[in-house]
């Protein structure tokens, strides 16, 4: 018996099929994978700054302390303390000579890593008293109100009474700043009114 001579040739699609699965299958897994490990710092480096703007609050409660045990001598400077009695305005807080004064606190929770610099500044164009006329501050009226009157006990709600304003209050602003240890920063700050 004699064999042909033209051998059929065959025509499968499978193999091909099979290859393109393969190749969009290992796509997908090095995407995933990639997203993980994305996801994972994200994740991780959203906690670390948590952890330092926790950390840096320190130093504005650090500063709150100060301003609140000084209130009869905030006319002054006192380098010692991180306070300025007046506010330059042409410096940012990214500007070094913003934190001329600055006092470096350690973070209770980590005071081996966790070094913080905070300086308070009076929101002032002259270290004199806040109603000195040649000085100019940033205050604020007390808010006279009481037990969710509108209208304090004595006064009137007329158009042409008058009207005695208690001592107003003096802004302050506290800046606080972390230099983390994987080269991240933050910078918080809070302002504060105390009556004049």
């Amino acid at each position: 018996m004699a064999r042909p001579t033209s051998t059929l040739r065959q025509a499968g699609m499978a193999l091909p099929v099979m290859l393109i699965i393969l190749v969009v299958m290992m796509a997908t897994g090095i995407y995933m994978l990639r997203a993980t490990h994305s996801s994972a710092l994200t994740t991780g480096n959203l906690a670390y700054n948590a952890t330092m703007s926790r950390a840096v609050d320190y130093g504005l409660h650090v500063g709150f302390q100060y301003l609140s045990n000084n209130k009869g001598a905030l006319n002054i400077s006192d380098a010692a303390h991180g306070y300025e009695a007046k506010w330059d305005t042409k410096y940012l807080v990214r500007d070094s000579e913003f934190w001329t004064n600055a006092i470096t606190v350690s973070d209770p929770a980590d005071p081996e890593h966790n070094q913080v610099d905070y300086v308070i500044h009076r929101m002032c164009a002259r270290e004199l008293r806040y109603d000195d006329p040649t000085n100019s501050c940033m205050m604020t009226s007390a808010n006279t109100a009481q037990l969710g009157n509108s209208v304090p006990l004595g006064a009137s709600l007329a158009a042409d009474a008058p009207q005695f304003a208690d001592s107003p209050q003096v802004h302050y602003v506290i800046t606080a700043r972390i230099h983390g240890a994987r080269g991240g920063n933050v910078v918080n700050q809070m302002i504060v009114l105390i009556g004049a």
